[in-house]
């Protein structure tokens, strides 16, 4: 057998190719992931040397040749593609493990230039990544560290790597390059000034799995950057509702700069009120509907205090939200109150004024989940 590594995130890939070596797997390499391993001692190839082509052009051109591409997506069970690679001198490989240059990482990172993001758009990666996933019949795709343990398991095994599982590692190599070049046509729609476009895609990742959906036969899952706006001190698992509500209460306390605060529940404000401070505030909004706010959501848009706290222990409420709580206002509700959240204010002011597309997004379904 014979395996291809060229990853950017190295994370676990020496010893993944250690148990590779150990297994009798020979290991083609590129550039720096072929040195890191080589530094370790574990025996690789260059891509060069099966090619007898050297990388190119700073390194742009390097896996994008027939004997890479050939061998990936080499139909085994068809005697006319065997014997085109007996003819050429292509040696199947059956282990691909890739992941890309780190585009988003680049384009995070403060004082990047226009250069050095566009540099780190990847090419022969996403071509190795798709070509082997398509042939996932014949060649085993590998995007993310965390399946390398499972590889392994099935290679010492001495069993072939099931096909539903190669199956699953094409499902989740497509889903990477999708995101991968989401990211880039958001940066090049973003640099032109272009909001619209005819056709695009929504580069998210998970950021929490839920308990279940709007309803408990749904499931349902969160995408995009909830927790990093949002911190839980206290409490079980936030439900679907929960986040909705903890939503449209934030936001809308962001549209106030005097003392505020918002009782949202079922995604609808039940009062909303400004004051000297927050316990007239909230006595404002409190005094809009004081039935209504009854295991709801409350959003404030100051530092909660005792005073605060003891104005509002007596009202059971689901969720409060403050960008921060005194110690003693947090020990006067702990024992009642289900969750308790911070917000980062500057966060969420940046998050309602960026593009939709980068907003907490929530994902349900109607699929029954199983009893367990």
């Amino acid at each position: 057998m014979i395996a291809l590594l060229s990853v950017s995130d190295k994370t676990g890939i020496i010893d993944f190719a250690r148990s590779l070596h150990a297994l009798g797997i020979k290991i083609i390499s590129t550039g720096g992931t072929a040195k890191t391993l080589a530094d370790e001692g574990i025996p690789v190839t260059k891509v060069a040397d099966i090619t007898g082509f050297p990388e190119i052009m700073d390194g742009r051109v390097k896996t994008l040749h027939p004997k890479i591409h050939g061998a990936l997506l080499a139909v085994m069970d068809s005697p006319e593609h065997v014997q085109q690679m007996e003819e050429h001198g292509i040696e199947k490989i059956d282990i691909v493990v890739v992941n890309l240059y780190p585009f988003e990482q680049t384009l995070a990172r403060e004082g990047s230039t226009y250069d050095e993001i566009i540099e780190n758009i990847d090419i022969g990666g996403p071509a190795m990544v798709r070509a082997s996933a398509k042939n996932h019949q014949f060649t085993t795709i590998v995007v993310n560290p965390i399946y390398y343990s499972s590889v392994i398991s099935y290679l010492e095994s001495g069993n072939e790597i099931p096909f539903p599982f190669r199956q699953k590692l094409a499902m989740e190599a497509y889903s990477h390059t999708a995101h991968y070049d989401a990211c880039i046509s958001r940066y090049f729609a973003g640099h032109l000034g272009h909001t619209f476009l005819a056709e695009t895609a929504v580069p998210l990742r998970v950021d929490q799995h839920l308990r279940y959906g709007e309803n408990p036969h749904q499931s349902a899952m969160l995408y995009g950057s909830f927790t990093k706006i949002f911190r839980q001190l206290h409490g079980k698992e936030l439900s679907y509702n929960n986040i909705l509500d903890i939503d449209a209460a934030a936001r809308l306390c962001l549209e106030f700069d005097e003392p505020t605060v918002i009782i949202v529940k079922h995604n609808n404000p039940c009062g909303v009120g400004s004051g000297m401070d927050l316990v007239d505030a909230y006595r404002k909004a409190f005094a809009t509907d004081n039935v209504s706010p009854f295991g709801g959501i409350i959003a404030v848009n100051r530092p909660i205090d005792l005073a605060f706290a003891n104005e509002v222990h007596s009202l059971f409420a689901e969720v409060l939200i403050a960008p921060s709580f005194d110690d003693d206002a947090l020990a006067r509700w702990w024992p009642t109150l289900r969750h308790f959240a911070l917000f980062r204010r500057w966060t969420c002011v940046q998050l309602q004024g960026a593009s939709w597309l980068k907003n907490p997004m929530l994902f349900s379904t109607t699929r029954q989940t199983s009893a367990s």
